[in-house]
């Protein structure tokens, strides 16, 4: 997906002003409003009911990993996915005006954001608080203005809530980024042949025995790349997996195609959940040879 060039009306994320999310679509629809919803489900809501025109969702990070809760939450929504986003994630240490390192004694941010900045909250001998999200624990330290409680968040946030960055950048990873999906009401498929195109799709394999391994074998046989291959239980129940996919290509192409048609064989549920373009970082994927 390249920068958008229409207007869009509302995109919903969740969070609060200054989330990472809030940043992916700035930089993704630098025209668009963004819509701030208090949790996910209120997010998907937005754009079922037409509240929101898009959503943009993380759905995976490449140090803490998926983002469990949309994996169960999207399925299930009915929505499709028509594009995704790739961002570098860059935590700054903020704390009220005036505050100085020395005088930090705690800081507050999202799980994954404290668990992304280990060395800093150990070399400052910080005391580390979970809140809700990193945009709200930058909107609470703003609020109390102790200058000894500091937060976790992005550089917009210190910006909207007027909180000084007193370190910059202090992720323990360089590599830090996020892939968020871009979704909307309507299927609306990228035209085959017009790039690099990602397919996603979720299915539940029949109770039969190895077929999971028949059902992927002819992704296998076919030279078709599966990127990403995830399970997870439907309603609680251990017998009832569910796997979300990511393929290279178009449905339509010949060898996805052929491929499809087997996984549907061995398959009682099957969704195309989304066919759109592949973002241009995944241009930078690359595996270490032996």
């Amino acid at each position: 997906m390249t920068k958008a060039t229409t207007r869009l009306k509302k995109i919903a994320f969740q969070g609060e002003p200054g989330a990472n999310s809030h940043i992916a679509i700035a930089d993704a629809y630098p025209d668009a409003e963004p819509l701030a919803c208090a949790t996910f489900e209120d997010a998907l809501a937005a754009i079922t009911s037409g509240e929101a025109d898009l959503g943009m969702i993380p759905i995976e990070n490449s140090v803490a990993g998926r983002v469990a809760d949309i994996h169960h939450l999207l399925p299930a929504s009915g929505l499709f996915i028509v594009g995704e986003w790739f961002l570098p994630i860059r935590h700054q240490l903020m704390a009220p005006r005036g505050a100085k390192l020395a005088d930090i004694k705690t800081v507050e941010s999202h799980v994954h954001a404290l668990g992304q900045c280990r060395r800093i909250i150990r070399k400052l001998n910080i005391k580390p608080i979970v809140a809700a999200d990193t945009a709200g624990s930058a909107r609470d330290i703003a609020e109390r203005g102790d200058k000894s409680a500091a937060a976790i968040a992005s550089k917009l946030a210190a910006d909207i809530y007027g909180l000084d960055i007193l370190s910059a950048d202090v992720e323990d990873e360089t590599h830090n980024t996020t892939r968020f999906v871009v979704l909307a009401r309507e299927a609306n498929w990228a035209k085959q042949g017009s790039g690099p195109l990602v397919t996603t799709f979720v299915f539940r394999v029949r109770n039969l025995p190895a077929a999971l391994y028949k059902a992927l074998g002819g992704f296998a046989t076919n030279g078709v790349n599966m990127t990403k291959l995830e399970s997870y239980m439907v309603d609680g129940n251990f017998f009832a997996t569910q796997f979300y996919a990511d393929v290279d290509g178009h449905p339509d192409d010949r060898g996805l195609a052929f491929a499809l048609e087997e996984l549907k064989f061995f398959s009682r549920e099957f969704r195309i959940v989304g066919v759109y373009p592949g973002h241009p970082f995944r241009a930078t994927f690359s595996e270490k040879q032996d």
